[in-house]
């Protein structure tokens, strides 16, 4: 990997000096050293939390930390993805191991956390998939469900994880925590926001009565994974919002990215458009199945599914239009903010 142009986040100097400092006397093999200076380079494809691959010439690994500029201050906890990270690993949910966490922000200019780099490909697009070919898509599309499934499967209790959240009133407290991010982010007036929110808050009160509370990631879906060579799941990414809530969110927000491929063609990742891909009744079938549940009642999720994803990709245009966003593919994502309002409408029964 090529040591410049360094990346805004992470200055090499820095980060060297606190790893040895902090992690040169570790025993495992695996973090000793590093053995010179760390070259950083940033990963392609987050939009959210940065991830980088840092590596002194004979070793990679992934440091982790919140995004540049305007940020919601509990949107971005490091040290809580650090931990639920840390905590799932002896689960059958595959997640990168966890080394160290700084909480000191003189460091690099934030917390980080720093983990293993996992082989693997985190599949995006038709392109990837299709060559493929159907039967291998339609594996790896399975153990994507499969594997979210499994996270809903894990006691909490039984990994450390009792007070990690407050699955009571989860989903009121969404839909006030987006209400409060779209507030601050929003760009320009968006009349069906305001439309979806209050639809929300009429119908939060019937979906807590229903909840299946569980470990939530709150951000699941094919590149947030990554597949290796025989395509198995090899590790679970971006737990950046994961929580103890309704699982059913984790369920309709995979539903909806894949509906997002129809909503915004070309803006989004599109592998659920791939031959062989299961489909979304394929998908809720198989969850279903998989977790030993009769249908699962989605259309306030989706909604609210669709107003979350609507407020976050607000923030990000937001400091896009600022020049505070660190990489590619940014330029698009104020246009799909309106389509998702418009679906979550739908699927609440709103209609745009």
């Amino acid at each position: 990997m090529s040591p410049s142009p360094t990346p805004p986040g992470l200055e090499p100097d820095a980060l060297t000096a606190w790893w040895r400092r902090v992690l040169g006397d570790d025993p495992d093999t695996a973090l000793a050293g590093p053995t010179r200076p760390l070259d950083v380079e940033l990963v392609a494809g987050g939009k959210s939390n940065l991830t980088y691959r840092v590596g002194d010439g004979e070793r990679t690994w992934v440091v982790r930390r919140p995004p540049l500029g305007h940020v919601l201050a509990t949107a971005h906890d490091m040290g809580r993805e650090h931990r639920v990270v840390s905590a799932l690993a002896p689960t059958a949910v595959p997640v990168p191991a966890t080394y160290a966490f700084c909480a000191d922000e003189s460091v690099v200019g934030a917390p980080f956390y720093v983990m293993s780099d996992v082989p693997g490909t985190p599949y995006r697009t038709v392109g990837q998939l299709a060559p493929l070919g159907e039967a291998r898509t339609r594996a790896i599309s399975e153990r994507l469900v499969d594997t979210l499934a499994a996270l809903h499967a894990v006691e909490p209790e039984a990994v450390g994880l009792a007070d990690f959240g407050r699955p009571e009133g989860f989903l009121g407290r969404q839909v006030t925590r987006w209400r409060t991010q779209m507030a601050t982010s929003l760009t320009t007036e968006r009349p069906l926001e305001s439309r979806l929110a209050r639809a929300l808050a009429d119908g939060v009160e019937g979906a807590e009565a229903e909840a299946r509370p569980g470990i939530v990631h709150g951000d699941y879906r094919l590149d947030n994974l990554l597949v290796d060579d025989h395509d198995q799941v090899a590790a679970v990414l971006d737990w950046e919002m994961a929580t103890l809530g309704d699982t059913r969110t984790d369920l309709a927000l995979l539903v909806l990215y894949g509906r997002l491929a129809d909503l915004a063609p070309g803006a989004v990742a599109d592998a659920v458009r791939a031959p062989g891909h299961l489909d979304e009744r394929g998908m809720l079938e198989r969850y279903a199945a998989t977790c030993g549940l009769g249908p699962v009642p989605l259309d306030f999720h989706l909604g609210l599914a669709a107003y979350k994803l609507a407020a976050i990709l607000e923030g990000i245009h937001h400091r896009y239009l600022a020049g505070q966003t660190v990489g590619e593919g940014f330029a698009g994502v104020g246009a799909v903010v309106d389509p998702l309002l418009a679906a979550g409408l739908d699927a609440v029964g709103g209609h745009a």
